[in-house]
């Protein structure tokens, strides 16, 4: 389950843990947008959730320098030692740019330097180090994890699929359907044994098709209008079916956009209906090679009506 969840304090959610363990989930994993950041959440759960994996899904290679992801990995480590997972990734240039004050600049290059440096330091060696994209002189960690995280790379495209594949632990996806997996996987063949597949899967868990629609489309014009996405769905075959949304969007009309957006593509890269059904359409990702299924709830008016209870009821239904 992708944690915090929506509308629930950080400082409440030692019961949120203990009702996802209860429910039968195993891992706890964090984006970083402009919510939390990806390690507070994980540092309580840590602590509050003592059986459960956690991961970060992903910390971006631009908004923390080299030594201080390093440090910050470390620690959580420690924390939870055997049980943490680092994903890195490039993020956006709204997010590293317009919001972190940072240049986003050779997002592979950067992805592989970060990679190679992190798994020289978290394994405790002495870094001195020219990369193509920073130079890193005599950094070595103070407290080396006696447990290294594994290294995961979130990737979209052939490129960064295949870098995962060759150099990280595991390779996270995000915004695709079950039936595409297959080929984001084509280009990880290459993986050692263990590679882990973990993917972010949007879950509204309602009976109101319309209502989760509504939302679907919201976020599909958010997310697949940023170059990266955009780029991976036309790798995809999507071209065609997200043209309208992509013209509307250039031309400043953001209501066009969401009404261009078929009820189908919705259907197949947002799960929703009844929690029963909600979990067979994330199973299907596992069917297709998604080691690691992580949920990202969105809301409900079951559970805006409901509220405690409600998402009780709702993570036991999810999960068992």
């Amino acid at each position: 389950m992708t944690i915090p969840l929506s509308g629930v304090p950080l400082a409440d959610h030692a019961a949120v843990f203990q009702a996802l363990a209860d429910a039968g989930f195993t891992d706890l994993w964090t984006s970083e947008v402009a919510g939390t950041d990806a390690f507070t959440p994980l540092a309580l759960a840590s602590a509050w959730a003592p059986r459960m994996r956690l991961g970060t899904a992903v910390a971006p290679v631009f908004t923390r320098g080299p030594g201080l992801l390093a440090m910050t990995a470390a620690a959580l480590a420690e924390a939870a030692p055997g049980r943490f997972q680092l994903g890195i990734g490039a993020s956006s240039p709204v997010v590293v740019g317009d919001w972190n004050a940072a240049e986003f600049e050779s997002p592979y290059a950067r992805s592989r330097d970060m990679l190679r440096f992190l798994r020289a330091a978290l394994n405790g060696e002495l870094v001195d180090e020219s990369y193509e994209t920073f130079q890193i002189r005599r950094f070595r960690l103070e407290r080396p994890p006696a447990d290294p995280p594994a290294l995961l790379l979130a990737a979209l495209r052939p490129g960064m699929l295949r870098l995962a594949a060759a150099e990280a632990d595991g390779v996270i996806l995000n915004w695709l359907a079950a039936s595409d997996v297959p080929t984001a996987l084509a280009a990880t063949a290459a993986a050692r044994p263990g590679f882990e597949v973990a993917a972010r899967i949007f879950v509204c868990p309602t009976d109101d098709a319309a209502y989760a629609r509504t939302i679907g489309r919201r976020l599909i014009a958010a997310y697949l209008t940023v170059p990266a996405y955009a780029a991976f769905h036309r790798w995809l075959g999507r071209t065609d079916i997200l043209a309208p949304m992509w013209e509307a969007w250039s031309a400043g009309n953001r209501k066009a956009a969401v009404a261009a957006i078929p009820d189908d593509l919705v259907d197949a890269l947002v799960v929703h209906g009844a929690p029963d059904s909600c979990r067979i359409q994330v199973e299907a990702y596992a069917a297709a090679g998604v080691t690691v299924p992580v949920m990202a709830l969105l809301p409900t008016p079951e559970v805006d009506a409901g509220g405690a209870p409600a998402m009780a009821k709702l993570l036991t239904a999810l999960g068992r």
